[in-house]
């Protein structure tokens, strides 16, 4: 069973920081134009590590620029360690008042352990050395991956700290997500919560390429022999429970441009759905689908429900839309493929003529997402979208804690 373990946690001061300015989303979903934003915000940013430049003036090229912020946010004062090995109890509130409630460790990925972190997804090529480069030179996870954990109950070892006083660490997001921290340091509590995490495999439900840059380090050590990092042997890592108040699932659409002209996409589709037009594009038209959580073609030209034929889930190999969607996908021409989250970011694609065609696919359940991982079985690439995100910033882990 999986080992998860306290560690030193690296935070900043909030006597001297004001965390709203500091915390930043997770790298993979930042802009530059938001970058930059979130740069200007606080010479402290978390933004500045988890996504560094270059400083030319004193010869640092991004990764070695990102390791010197560390060191001097510490020298000053402004990001502390903490005395000893402890948990962190996290919580994410919306806006509209739903929780999600997990706890921040090391998870270890070392030979004994690995087998029992399950990928949640597969996942799509994407490069990884700018990931392995900034860990080679901070020694530092910068953000938790996320794990989702088969144990019952994990929540109720550590809901009692949440429940017994104001957090540690607090801040809101640009979205109104409330993000809340507490340190879990008594000996009791710490061992619950290692015992909770470790009855049970852990799937990775955010985070696979930290996870799978996490692995690649640790083995670049191993070849060479490297016994000083022990902590490359663990990953940070916010583990929550796998149920159904603890998560909250959205869709991710799939966003379609550079097709040829004249290419009929309603036909494409009715090889494996029955096709039903419900209306002329309209935001009334796409509000009602997206927040009716329907599975749909949306066009310049329209709006049409999709419906899988007898046969399309045998064919696809599961019932998921994402599934039977990529059985048309893959017999489209070449094209550009997106993915967004919101029926609110396909209307702005196909308004802003960015996309010539959007696919609205329905959230998964959280009791066919348990399903899938007690089977030991993958879902395909961007299935699932879970959020609201956890923020870079609230606890950093150098690998030597």
């Amino acid at each position: 069973m999986p080992r998860f373990e306290p560690f030193i946690g690296l935070r900043y001061d909030t006597a001297r920081v004001d965390m709203n300015m500091v915390i930043a989303p997770p790298y993979d979903v930042i802009d530059a134009p938001e970058r930059q934003r979130l740069a200007g915000r606080h010479s402290a940013n978390a933004v500045r590590v988890e996504l560094p430049e270059a400083d030319h003036r004193a010869g640092l090229d991004r990764y070695q620029h990102a390791r010197a912020m560390l060191e001097t946010w510490q020298e000053a004062g402004t990001l502390v360690a903490d005395p000893s090995p402890c948990f962190y109890a996290y919580r994410m509130t919306s806006p509209r008042g739903r929780s999600t409630h997990g706890v921040i460790g090391a998870l270890a990925i070392d030979e004994d352990n690995v087998g029992d972190i399950l990928p949640h997804e597969q996942t799509l090529p994407k490069p990884k050395s700018d990931r392995l480069d900034l860990l080679r030179a901070t020694r530092t996870n910068l953000s938790p991956i996320w794990g989702l954990s088969l144990t019952p109950g994990l929540t109720q070892t550590f809901v009692a700290i949440i429940a017994a006083g104001p957090a540690q660490m607090a801040a809101t997001d640009d979205d109104g997500v409330l993000h809340e921290l507490w340190v879990i340091s008594g000996s009791a509590s710490i061992d619950a919560v290692r015992q909770a995490v470790g009855n049970s495999r852990v799937v990775v439900a955010d985070g696979h390429h930290r996870y799978e840059t996490a692995l690649a380090y640790r083995s670049e050590l191993a070849t060479e022999g490297d016994k000083t990092l022990p902590g490359a042997d663990l990953i940070m890592a916010l583990v929550v429970e796998l149920s159904e108040d603890q998560l909250e699932v959205g869709p991710i659409h799939r966003v379609l441009s550079g097709l040829p002209d004249g290419i009929d996409l309603v036909d494409a589709f009715s090889s494996w759905f029955d096709v039903t037009k419900v209306g002329d594009l309209t935001r009334r038209t796409l509000a009602a689908l997206g927040e009716s959580e329907a599975l749909a073609l949306v066009m310049p030209s329209g709006a049409w429900l999709l419906s899988p034929k007898d046969g399309t889930p045998e064919a696809a190999g599961a019932s998921l839309d994402s599934s039977m969607v990529a059985l048309v996908i893959a017999e489209l021409p070449d094209h550009e493929l997106e993915f967004c989250h919101t029926w609110q970011e396909a209307a702005e694609a196909i308004d802003s003529e960015q996309a010539q065609a959007v696919v609205l696919l329905r959230p998964v359940t959280v009791a066919l997402i348990s399903e899938w991982a007690r089977s030991d079985k993958r879902m395909p690439a961007k299935t699932t979208y879970f959020h609201p995100k956890p923020r870079t910033g609230m606890v950093f882990r150098p690998l030597l804690a």
